[in-house]
């Protein structure tokens, strides 16, 4: 089983619950973890922007990352959302299993 973490960024707290609370109860990730008043600086239609956004690292199986990218884009009040997911390499083993249980991986528990 292999676990990724996926970096969601939104456009402020209530998006960000919104998309946790919903990829969580749909299984899509074992959990996540939101970091509110992030600043972003990027370039968006050829100027400079600046904005407060909010964090989401999701934790997940990385067979049900396509179906995650849908779910959060469905939800996403962005017209491009970032959305990008991260091997782990290495991790304490009951955790990465708890993931793989809690997203409806076979043989967990």
């Amino acid at each position: 089983m292999e676990v990724l973490m996926v970096y969601i960024t939104a456009s402020d707290l209530s998006e960000a619950r919104k998309i946790g609370e919903a990829v969580v109860e749909e299984r899509l990730a074992a959990c996540v973890n939101i970091v509110d008043g992030a600043q972003s600086i990027y370039r968006w239609h050829g100027k400079i922007q600046h904005e407060k956004e909010a964090i989401i690292i999701a934790k997940t199986r990385k067979e049900l990352l396509s179906m995650l990218i849908d779910r959060v884009r469905s939800l996403h009040s962005y017209e491009c959302p970032c959305v990008v997911a991260l091997p782990i390499e290495a991790g304490y083993e009951p955790f990465l299993e708890w993931v793989g249980s809690e997203t409806g991986a076979s043989g967990c528990d």
